[in-house]
């Protein structure tokens, strides 16, 4: 009885230290390896980087992050959310990967990784066409802005405009109607959105003013800590700048060639 004994916990023993090596050997391979496929999470109300049209995704996040994936080696599966349940998301696990024009601060750093940048924004003023009280960021003291929920806007306007009161919302085309409609005095927002709109859907009735204000880069977000995810994105990015294929959508996208 006691040799049983024996050769039982022997068994035991060896069957914990084979669970205990797997277990070790996945994680390695996780961190150093990539998978085959990443889903990747987006908001589709931010034109031109991101929005649906005749039911597809479509934009110049859009076409990046699939020369991206195809440079990479990985596929994608596209999921979309309201822009401020991106950082939330990475952060649990539901997402690996994020593009939607997401500016690159430090805060932010604290909970996801970022790629290398790939844009270069700014945050621009837009306003009612027949309004001639603001011409600037000065003159926003004081006034409702409607900007985007969770955005660097939202946090410039509490911490750098005196007096004024931001108006949040989820979707960008609520910000801009209500600018339109009166219930804002005016957006404050990413210049390439700002601008795109004003020159589309809401050309007359909005105009932009002022110039650019806080510049700051866009960066592909990334659930923390998959450093060969990361490092895989980089080289895909510098390898779609060397070869033209960034020039390309950039330019179908914007018109122009970046400088």
């Amino acid at each position: 009885m006691k040799n049983k004994k024996w050769k039982i916990s022997i068994g035991i023993f060896f069957m914990m230290m084979a669970s205990i090596l797997a277990a070790c050997g996945s994680s390695s391979s996780g961190d150093g390896e990539l998978e085959d496929k990443y889903t990747v999470v987006t908001d589709t109300s931010f034109v031109p980087f991101e929005f649906m049209e005749d039911g597809e995704y479509v934009g110049f996040d859009i076409d990046l992050i699939n020369a991206v994936a195809e440079e990479a080696g990985f596929e994608i599966e596209l999921e979309t959310t309201n822009f401020d349940g991106i950082i939330p998301g990475l952060q649990t696990g539901q997402f690996d990967i994020a593009i939607a024009g997401i500016s690159i601060t430090e805060e932010r750093k604290e909970k996801i990784d970022y790629s290398d940048p790939y844009y270069e924004s700014g945050l621009a003023i837009g306003v009612r066409s027949d309004n001639t009280d603001i011409n600037g960021i000065e003159d926003l003291a004081g006034k409702t802005i409607a900007t985007r929920l969770g955005s660097t806007s939202a946090a410039y306007i509490k911490e750098n405009i005196e007096g004024a009161t931001p108006n949040e919302y989820d979707q960008l085309d609520q910000a801009y109607m209500a600018v339109e409609n009166g219930s804002a005095d005016a957006i404050l927002y990413d210049a390439p959105n700002v601008h795109y709109y004003i020159n589309t859907t809401g050309d007359g009735t909005l105009k932009v003013v002022g110039d650019l204000y806080q510049a700051e880069d866009y960066g592909i977000a990334i659930t923390k800590g998959n450093e060969a995810l990361v490092e895989a994105i980089n080289e895909a990015l510098a390898t779609l700048r060397e070869n033209g294929t960034y020039d390309e959508i950039y330019e179908k996208w914007f018109g122009t060639t970046p400088e």
